[in-house]
């Protein structure tokens, strides 16, 4: 299957518009799944050639009805498929010998179920349509609805009474009726339009990276919205997330199981298997996804987006003559991060020319008196506060207004370059034919309520903050000093269980490095080695079948002098042979205790999408109560690191409060870059990393590595 775009996705042209299509298990009798879904293909207007298979039938809906597939005048480009589970197999496979290149499988009882059974004719049912090199959609699936060509392949309702026209909002889920009803449905009713939408089931071969990679090249669609209850492939993912970016078509999704209770439901659903939602959330806006919490969130987020207009920073101007309804707007607003900035003077002064005795300008504008009774004097206020330079959107806020009014303010909103969220609470109060709905289908986008509309302008700059980073990063290159082939050799001889000093020896391969230290044989040797070092000491035991030494009484810190040294390696000796009697000890690592600095945590643990995530935050005591930590998938710059950083509740303790001293952010973000390419060249040998503590010094003094564990994959 060739290639649809250089990401490496299949080619869905024919899948989405096919020439000919068929449909096994076709019924006149509405009750049946198969005779609905014959039913609204047919209404929809598809114009190709629709052949109806079953054995039983002669004709359907006065169509001409086949005993087979083999028996039809043409090979389909696309079949459906709606039979009895096990009876799917032989329908595939006789695809495959026919050179079908796309089936659908509509029918259930495969993976969703849960058993082995089911999962093990799900993983048949693939099999089979791989060795005759069909590609599926499904099984357990709800089909597919193409606005632009006039396809539709599915049961559902939502199309029932006409071909709505097509829009430019491509919709992929893996559920059908909260895709189809509570996205698409509600998108369309809103006053949107649809290019194509996508019920994909159980994603057994096909899979909603597919789709929504088709999407993102079809010349039609300008947003992509999605309903995922699970990414299979978090490689993929940052693939398409990449190419979305590269062609600024933004991608808002919803994203199933941020509870427990939510990833059961979804597992019972579609047979799902999510994923951390914190690892997802990060890695979402690290790849400039734009998740939302709920379905109302997807459309209302597309209003804006699919006009293509990038407001250049986070300032919006705001003006209303209900003085209420503007504080209110500007509190929600300004939650959601959007700022409120001061108009320039000569904005301040063509306001007050066009407003006789409006003195009191500021942003947000009231403007109670001066505009009550005067005609477009809203929409020429809107237009001026536009132009201001330090404006980069604008939340216009109409309650009952006459139909010239909303009609200035909603060309205002189409010829503008800056993005505009008009809120509208009441309604026209002279034609009931103008309403909301009218305007968002003429291409502007309007909100009834004030949290809708901040939460869209605020993604909508988040979104093109996203693009101006990206645009300006320059390429992420390993840093200097890193040696890969080294580290691997290293990790390799240390075996299943490698040391703490095994472990940092691998990390000092791409330039993190501990204090001074060495390893002790006997008490006596321990004392010798901690007089060669300036202050304190810190004694650790080291063997490989002790991973976790403070448990197993094998860590003393704050060390000095000899007779201090040489009882505390007797007594963390003692206590590792008695935590753990056929244990190997190495010996006792002494270490020269650092002193100051604010401890972090850097750490890699597997997730079920993206594989090796990074994991960084304040370490210590921190990590254990507050949990104050963020992920990012490997690699990062250091400069991504840093936008890292500002979202950990306690960053401000690196910036130095209360007269502390502030932490070398310069050295720890270049730190846990380089430890962002470990992860990537070494990732998939390891099972997990625990660098922690952490410890970063006063600017200009670097950090050190305390403490460090790798565990690699058995």
């Amino acid at each position: 299957m060739k290639a649809g775009n250089r990401s490496g996705f299949p080619d869905l042209r024919r899948f989405f518009a096919p020439r000919r299509v068929a449909l096994v298990g076709a019924s006149e009798d509405l009750t049946k799944f198969g005779a609905r879904c014959l039913k609204q293909m047919l209404d929809f207007g598809f114009a190709g050639d629709v052949f109806p298979v079953n054995p039983n039938r002669a004709e359907v809906f006065g169509r001409p009805c086949f005993p087979s597939l083999s028996a039809l005048p043409a090979v389909p480009d696309h079949v459906g498929i709606v039979l009895p589970a096990r009876a799917c197999l032989g329908t595939v496979a006789e695809c495959g010998r026919l050179g079908v290149p796309f089936a659908t499988v509509f029918s259930s009882g495969f993976g969703e179920l849960g058993t082995a059974e089911s999962a093990a004719l799900q993983a048949e049912l693939v099999r089979v349509a791989r060795a005759g090199g069909v590609r599926l959609m499904g099984p357990n699936c709800n089909g597919l609805i193409n606005f632009v060509d006039g396809f539709a392949l599915t049961s559902t309702a939502t199309i029932t009474g006409g071909r709505r026209p097509a829009g430019d909002i491509g919709i992929v889920g893996q559920s059908g009726g909260a895709t189809q009803v509570n996205v698409m449905w509600r998108v369309q009713e809103m006053g949107l339009g649809v290019s194509y939408q996508v019920s994909s089931g159980n994603d057994a071969d096909l899979d909603l990276l597919d789709y929504m990679a088709f999407l993102l090249e079809d010349p039609h669609t300008r947003v992509v919205l999605a309903l995922a209850e699970r990414f299979a492939d978090g490689a993929r993912l940052r693939a398409l997330a990449a190419r979305a970016a590269e062609l600024e078509k933004p991608v808002a999704l919803i994203k199933f199981g941020r509870t427990e209770a939510g990833s059961r439901a979804a597992a019972s659903h579609t047979g799902a298997v999510t994923g951390a939602d914190a690892v997802f959330d990060a890695a979402a806006r690290q790849l400039g996804l734009i998740r939302v919490g709920d379905a109302p969130e997807l459309y209302e987020v597309a209003m804006l987006l699919r006009q293509g207009k990038r407001p250049a920073g986070n300032r919006a101007a705001a003006l209303a003559i209900s003085g209420g309804n503007l504080v209110l707007l500007t509190d929600i607003a300004a939650a959601q991060g959007i700022a409120f900035p001061d108009y320039a003077p000569e904005t301040v002064e063509k306001l007050r020319r066009l407003i006789p005795g409006f003195m009191n300008v500021t942003n947000p504008t009231d403007m109670s008196a001066g505009a009550i009774g005067t005609k477009d004097i809203f929409g020429q206020a809107a237009r001026t506060l536009l132009d201001d330079p330090s404006v980069d959107a604008a939340m216009p806020v109409v309650t009952i207004a006459p139909k010239d009014d909303i009609r200035s303010i909603a060309g205002m909103a189409k010829d503008s370059a800056k993005p505009v969220a008009i809120l509208w609470t009441g309604r026209c109060a002279d034609d009931p034919a103008l309403t909301p709905q009218a305007l968002v289908a003429e291409g502007v986008a309007v909100y009834r309520d004030a949290l809708p509309a901040a939460l869209a302008l605020a993604r909508t700059m988040r979104w093109s903050a996203f693009l101006r980073r990206r645009a300006a990063a320059p390429p992420l290159r390993r840093p200097d000093g890193c040696d890969p082939d080294a580290a691997r050799r290293l990790l390799r001889e240390a075996g299943a269980k490698p040391t703490e000093r095994a472990s940092r020896a691998v990390l000092a391969c791409y330039g993190l490095h501990g204090p001074t230290e060495a390893v002790a044989a006997t008490p006596g040797d321990a004392a010798a080695l901690a007089a060669r070092m300036p202050g304190e000491v810190a004694l650790k035991i080291l063997s490989p079948d002790i991973l976790h030494k403070t448990e197993a009484g094998g860590v003393m810190l704050g060390l000095r002098g000899a007779d201090a040294v040489r009882e505390g390696a007797a007594t963390i000796l003692a206590n590792a042979r008695a935590h753990a009697p056929a244990a190997r000890i190495e010996g006792v690592l002494v270490q020269e205790m650092v002193a100051g600095g604010q401890e972090m945590l850097l750490g890699m643990a597997r997730d079920a999408t993206f594989g090796p995530v990074l994991t960084l935050g304040f370490g210590g005591i921190h990590v254990e109560v507050l949990r104050d930590v963020t992920f990012r998938l490997p690699p990062i710059s250091a400069e991504e690191v840093c936008e890292a950083l500002e979202e950990l509740r306690l960053a401000p303790l690196l910036r130095g409060v209360r007269g502390a001293a502030a932490a070398d952010v310069d050295a720890l973000a270049d730190t846990v870059a380089r430890f962002s390419w470990l992860l990537a060249d070494l990732g998939e040998a390891l099972e997990e990393v625990d660098v922690n503590p952490l410890a970063v010094l006063p600017r200009g003094q670097g950090v050190r590595v305390l403490d460090a564990l790798l565990v690699p994959r058995a």
